[in-house]
């Protein structure tokens, strides 16, 4: 009696925790969505989305070098931290030895554990430099130092913990049968790796990249140090931009009226890419599966 009780209990417990994190979800979009749909209304839409200036002084909100930038931005840190992250992952389940991995395993914990302001100074002081010294004295480009690569560098390192975190356990959750048998098919390690176990961790590969995209879209810290924080269309990956997250965090802090129902809207806009971005990724793993 005194089991099932507890039981019951402990079900009870369970199911306030799951509805409480449903509800945070539900009240944040209702804030959302309510505070920026008007302001979304009062610009126009296609203003609000399509337009290239925003002078909040002379009531223009467009946001769409803003979501340009952040994509900008995003596919970079894509492009360099999924294939490291990815490599990385694999080489801790299936090629590191005992001793190396007691080493390397809590050096990666310790990256997801660095704020990301630390990334930010780590980016002005170190990155910033050699991409301008780089881009203007070795290759003369007259590329600047705040500018969307170097964002996208440092937010490539920024989301490979997060990759490699959710990557191999989900290698080292494929069953051993599947590499074995490869092998005694006549598969070498390396063929036995990327050809059966990597496909076999397909599920869970993809959540770790889609939680990498998450993580490098909703950054901010560290954008707004590096990024040069401009507002207007990318001219070029040595050239500065603004991202949405940081076009927020910047002017957030003394908006009223319009000006601050447009940078909820753009809250709104974000929102909305992250979904679009996980529905797809969604679409692509029950493709993959059926």
């Amino acid at each position: 009696m005194v089991r099932n009780l507890k039981e019951k209990v402990m079900e009870i417990v369970f199911l306030i925790a799951a509805l409480a994190s449903i509800v945070a979800v539900a009240l944040i979009c209702i804030f959302l969505f309510q505070s920026g749909l008007p302001a979304m209304k009062e610009i126009g839409l296609a203003d609000f989305l399509f337009g290239q200036e925003w002078r909040p002084g002379n009531n223009l909100f467009g946001i769409f070098p803003m979501i340009v930038g952040s994509i900008y931005v995003t596919a970079g840190a894509i492009l360099i931290g999924v294939p490291i992250g990815l490599f990385m992952a694999v080489y801790l389940a299936m090629y590191c030895p005992a001793k190396v991995y007691k080493v390397l395993k809590p050096a990666v914990d310790l990256l997801a554990g660095i704020p990301s302001i630390v990334y930010g100074f780590f980016g002005m002081v170190v990155i910033v430099p050699a991409v301008r010294y780089f881009f203007n004295e070795v290759i003369d480009l007259n590329g600047k130092g705040d500018s969307i690569l170097t964002a996208s560098i440092v937010l490539g390192i920024m989301i490979l913990p997060t990759i490699i975190g959710a990557a191999e356990p989900a290698i080292r959750a494929v069953p051993k049968m599947y590499y074995e048998g490869a092998l005694a098919l006549g598969a070498d390690h390396e063929r036995s790796t990327f050809s059966v176990v990597f496909p076999a961790a397909q599920s869970g590969i993809l959540a770790s990249v889609i939680l990498g995209i998450g993580r490098a879209v909703g950054e901010t810290m560290a954008v707004v140090m590096i990024a040069g924080n401009q507002p207007r269309m990318p001219q070029s990956i040595l050239k500065g931009v603004r991202t949405m997250t940081a076009n927020i965090v910047l002017e957030m802090g003394y908006a009223t009226d319009l000006h601050r129902e447009a940078l909820i809207a753009t809250g709104v806009v974000l929102f909305v890419f992250i979904l679009i971005i996980n529905l797809s990724f969604s679409a692509l793993k029950r493709k993959g599966k059926y």
